[in-house]
């Protein structure tokens, strides 16, 4: 993994504290900006793509990351873990982890959900029903109040060769997940939109897409929410 560093967006790479030999996938920043969870088929793990976290005492220090640890057997399985989005509960305090995993549930890939407990171990991960189906359905983003998640799926309704980009909304934290909705043909496109992550105000999305015309096999899109108004209140 690399960070890009000052306005030219020249990139560095994060060195062997984060950095193996094997394949790592790509990172999620915690909001406090010390903990930075992604995926990794290193030596040691417990099936092919485990989930690592790294810390960092000073979060302005963006080489002070320590050696990544394995997140345990409450997270990962023998089967494939990646895509972790981590929320914070302000109202409680509790931590989340969010992630996919094509361990054995209704399809090739679903969501689950680990709490973070006392002794800083995540304890047993549970699917999360209202946002999993017989479909593909993986890399979950949550917005930082954490009322709103996107996610990649083939579920029936995408229009792409293979993945669109989809949301859910909750009231509150305590709320389950409404159904589904695909984000639409301002984002999603007849090509696979995938990998979304918001920004920390919750006004930009960011995705990669596979749609022609552009630099690369897949390149960097962002996407602005527009507000929708309803018609003027005539004076009385």
């Amino acid at each position: 993994m690399f960070i890009g560093i000052g306005q030219s967006g020249s990139l560095e790479n994060l060195g062997p504290n984060i950095n193996g030999r094997g394949n790592e996938q790509p990172p999620t920043l915690s909001i406090d900006g010390h903990r930075l969870y992604f995926a990794s088929v290193r030596a040691g793990g417990f099936g092919s793509f485990d989930l690592y976290v790294s810390r960092r005492h000073n979060k302005r220090d963006n080489f002070g990351w320590q050696p990544a640890e394995n997140l345990g057997v409450g997270i990962n399985s023998t089967a494939t873990e990646f895509g972790p989005a981590p929320f914070e509960d302000d109202d409680t305090g509790t931590i989340t982890l969010y992630f996919s995993s094509n361990r054995p549930g209704p399809g090739s890939y679903d969501i689950y959900a680990s709490m973070l407990r006392p002794d800083e171990t995540f304890g047993p991960a549970e699917i999360v029903p209202e946002l999993s189906t017989d479909s593909a359905d993986f890399h979950p983003a949550i917005r930082k109040d954490g009322l709103e998640m996107f996610l990649d799926s083939d579920r029936p309704g995408t229009s792409g060769v293979y993945y669109d980009l989809w949301v859910s909304t909750r009231e509150s934290t305590s709320d389950p997940w409404s159904i589904l909705v695909n984000v639409g043909a301002l984002v999603n496109s007849l090509y696979s939109d995938v990998r979304s992550i918001l920004s920390f105000d919750g006004t930009e999305l960011y995705f990669g897409s596979e749609r022609p015309g552009f630099y690369g096999y897949f390149d960097i899109f962002v996407s602005t929410p527009t507000k929708l108004r309803g018609p003027k209140k005539l004076p009385d």
